[in-house]
Order: C-alpha cells, then structure tokens, then sequence
C-alpha cells in the first residue's frame, strides 16, 4: 500500500552528476504531472479573470478603476511573499511548504469564488496570491532536482510551457466559464485540479534538508513596504491627479526610500535575504531583467486585450478568449523549437535576441489596429508574440539556472519569479494609467470638432428641428468619440510597451554562454 511520506529521503542535493538527478524518485512521470498541475493551475489564476472583469465589476459593485485590484492584488501579494520562499523552504523543507501553498491556494480559491464584494474578493485574492508565491519557484526548483543534468532541459521546456501558455490560455478557460456557468466558477475550477495536484505531491514529492538559517527580517520589511507602496502609487495615481496629491508623494517617497534602504541591506548586511552570491551570477541578473520586460509584455497585454476586444470590437466573452488563444499556438512552437536548437549547440543568447524582437514587432503591428479591422489581426499578432515569448522563455531559464549550484535554485527561481509579478503588476497599472490619460486628452481634442455646425451628413439646422432627436444625434456623436479616444488609448499602450520590449534586446549582450551538460544536454538523453 503506497504511504504518505517521501519516496526518498532528503539527502543534501550535491553537484549534478550525469544521468543522476539531486533528488531521485520512484515515479518522475506522474510527479511531473502533479507538479504542472501546481503551476498551471496557479498561473492561470493570474488571468483566467480578465475576461470576467465586467462580470465582476457588475456582481461585486466595482468601478472601471478599481475592478482591476482583482488582479493587482493577487500579483502583488505573490510579488511581497515570493522572497522568503527559499528561508521558508530551508525552515520547514521544501515538501511540506510546497503541500502547504497548494492547500492554501486551494481554499483561497473557494472563497474567491463566494466572495459578496469588493474588499472581500481583494482580501481572497492576497491570500490566493501568498499561497501561489511558493508554488511556482518550488516546482520549477523541483523540476531541476528530480531530473539528471542531461534532462534538465527538457524539464524546463515542459516547465516553461506551464508558465507561458497558462496566461494565455486562461482567457479562453475563463471565458467558456462565464459564458456558460457564470464568473464564479473561474475560481471553482480550481478545487477538481486541485485535489488530484495534492495526491499526488503527497505520495510523491520528495524533499530538500531542513536547513536552519536566520530570517532576515530587516530586509524582508524593507522590500515588502518598497513594493506595496510602490503598487499603491501606481493604482490610485491616476484617480489622485499623482504629483498633484500629497498622497502619491508619501507614496512615491515611502517605496524609493524603502527600496534604496533594501538594496544597500543586501550590499552590506550581515545576514541578507539572498545570498550576495546571486547577484555576481551575470545570467541570473541578466534574466532577472528580461523577466520583468516579459511580465509587462505579458500580463500587460493580456489584461488589456480582453476588455478592448469586448468593449470596442463587441465580441463575447468566449470569443475574446478564442482570439487570444492563437498567443498559446505560438508559444508551443516556438518552445519545442528552441529546446531543440538549444540541445543542438546553437548559442540560446542568439534565440532569446530574436524571441524579443518578434515580441517587439507584434506589439508594432498591434499600434496598426484600427476601429474597421476584422479579426485576422489580432490573431495575426497574437501568434507572433506567441512565437517571440516561446523563443525566449526555456533558453533564458537554462543559461541562468546552468550557472547556479543546485543550493541556490529556490532563491534563484524565486528572485525571476519576483521580477516578473513585480513588472506584471507595474505595468499592468501603468497601462491602466496611460489608457486613461489618453481616453481624456484624446476626447478633449475631438470632441470640439464636432457640433451641429459642422456635422457634415445634415442640414446645419436640421438638428435644431429635430428637437429632443437632435440631442440624440449629438449623444451619438459623442459616443463614437468615446470610441475614438479609447482606440487611442490602447494604440498608446501598444507603443509604450514595444519601446520597452525592443530596448531590452540589447540585454542579451550580457548574457554569458554556459559550459558543461547544462549548456548542450545530450539530444538522445532528453528523448527519452
């Protein structure tokens, strides 16, 4: 009869050696899937929600503005408590941490998904998020660890394609559940998944030593306060007129002081959240880089293409996710094309450079969208970005984890998880911002060239005769520059983060190509 502990014991992960993995187990194929399991279905939570907005917005008694702490909320709790996974990991060992996040998530799950209000469904959310901040650094540290060397790059891909294709499938799941049930259930569906993910994690999952170290606690308030006040900033910029406010000074003030204070505790503490070697490693901080350029890309885009595709193009909710689907076709691709190219001696910083500029140029061909288009553009686009991410995203996660010893894997992860919720949950309010901004300038530019005046299609005085129609016609007017102004918004978002996405290119030049098994696993090892 199977037990409930470890299917080995916990001996210190050693340096990899071929075909010998730091932490064997009896069944690697099932252990994978629950651990995909755990990371997809942690992902997803990260936009499966997008396309539910108005839903929600409607049910809970939100604004347009504030709806979207839903998903900030969520990004930023994951981003607070990301940090202390690795002390949290050594404290009480990473399997009985890993169990506990995925029973925690679970629940938070549930009560999302009955929550009444606002408040209630943010307050469900942050713990949700707390909960997920541990699930994905220790799957993908526990994807390094059941696999030998030669394996390593495989796992990753697979690995990977949990990571990417969960936010992009998440709309087109999201959307089939509110359609069908209602927005509730985008929640729910996590309670199924998740009791088959904790069987199997359970039976299976083996663990790294408990290692007593002390909790820098100095350090890990510095960064919390850095970030929250830095989050607070940017959400109620917008609605507080930011530098007209005294409120967004504080704010603004409150995360650079913090954050500086942060840095120079890292620097010169004597007991640092991360160990200072981390940061020597030039892949590692590298790719810290990119992962935040990819959070923007990606969360950004996928938390404003669903409301624009419903709001300004009227499609349905399911629809909106079918459209945004084709992104996932092209990250599957391109992420089994690059893990061959990689296991085949080609130099990953060469795939990286061109997955970001295909990124870079999707978002340009998105600044081309226009009010007539159909839909082939859209999902033109969200293949080629599709292509781009898949392009970048294995080969990154191989030349920065090559480099690292196996002791330091959950930190690592856990800082390239930090980056990405952090430029997630930045851009996601900075486009938020942007878009507002623009829908205001652009409809004052408009709106006084149009009047009864000068409205082309009529007699100048026929709306004058037409009475209470006349002022009908003029709302209809206004409404279409509503349009208008909003299209411009989001062709402004588009362009801000292609000026982003095609600057960090570049990076790639600082990326250092890695020796030895990791950098060219052997292509007849990772087969099979």
């Amino acid at each position: 009869m199977a037990t409930a502990r470890p299917a080995q014991p916990a001996a210190a992960p050693s340096a990899p050696r071929q075909g010998v993995a730091a932490l064997p187990v009896r069944n690697r194929g099932l252990l994978t899937l629950g651990v995909m399991l755990a990371t997809i279905m942690q992902i997803l939570d990260t936009t499966i929600a997008n396309v539910a907005l108005p839903h929600m917005q409607t049910s809970l008694g939100a604004t347009a503005d504030t709806v979207t702490w839903v998903l900030t909320s969520y990004i930023v709790a994951s981003a607070i408590a990301i940090p202390i996974t690795g002390w949290l990991s050594d404290a009480i060992g990473s399997r009985n941490l890993f169990l506990i996040s995925t029973v925690g998530f679970i629940i938070a799950s549930a009560l999302c998904g009955m929550a009444q209000n606002l408040e209630q469904m943010v307050a469900f959310r942050i713990l949700q998020g707390i909960s997920a901040a541990f699930m994905n650094p220790l799957s993908q540290t526990v994807m390094l660890d059941i696999n030998p060397p030669e394996r390593q790059a495989k796992a990753m891909s697979i690995w990977g394609m949990g990571i990417m294709v969960g936010p992009i499938m998440g709309p087109v799941l999201g959307g089939w559940l509110t359609d069908n049930f209602n927005w509730r259930w985008v929640f729910y569906v996590n309670l199924p998944l998740g009791v088959i993910c904790i069987a199997i994690l359970w039976w299976l999952l083996p663990s790294r030593p408990v290692r007593k170290r002390r909790f820098d606690l100095f350090g890990f308030s510095l960064l919390a306060l850095g970030i929250s006040a830095l989050q607070l900033m940017l959400d109620r910029g917008q609605g507080e007129d930011w530098l007209g406010s005294t409120e967004i000074w504080v704010e603004m003030l409150v995360a650079g002081i913090a954050l500086w204070m942060f840095t120079v505790h890292m620097a010169t503490g004597k007991n640092p959240m991360f160990e200072r070697d981390l940061w020597k490693n030039r892949n590692l901080v590298t790719a810290i880089f990119f992962m935040l350029v990819i959070g923007v890309v990606m969360m950004a885009t996928m938390a404003l293409l669903p409301p624009m595709l419903q709001t300004l193009y009227g499609h349905s909710v399911f629809d909106t996710g079918m459209l945004l689907m084709p992104r996932g076709v092209g990250v599957i691709l391109t992420m089994a094309i690059s893990a061959q190219l990689t296991q085949r001696g080609v130099d990953a910083r060469w795939v990286v450079g061109i997955g970001m500029a295909l990124a870079a140029y999707s978002l340009w061909q998105m600044t081309h969208w226009s009010l007539e288009m159909g839909t082939w553009p859209i999902i033109v686009s969200g293949f080629v970005q599709g292509l781009g991410m898949g392009l970048v995203f294995m080969p990154l996660n191989g030349m920065a984890f090559a480099t690292l010893p196996p002791h330091q894997r959950t930190e690592g992860s856990s800082l390239m998880n930090l980056s990405r919720n952090i430029g997630a949950s930045v851009g996601i309010s900075v486009v938020t911002t942007i878009l507002a901004r623009s829908i205001q300038a652009s409809h004052a530019a408009l709106a006084p060239n149009i009047s009864a005046a000068n409205l082309d299609t009529m007699d100048p005085n026929l709306l004058q005769m037409l009475g209470g129609s006349g002022e009908t016609v003029l709302a209809m007017a206004n409404a279409e520059i509503n349009r208008q102004a909003m299209m411009i918004g989001y062709l402004n978002d588009f362009w801000a983060m292609m000026i982003v996405t095609a600057l960090s290119v570049p990076l790639v030049v600082f990326l250092k190509r890695p020796k030895g098994p990791a950098a060219n696993p052997d292509p007849a090892a990772a087969g099979h």
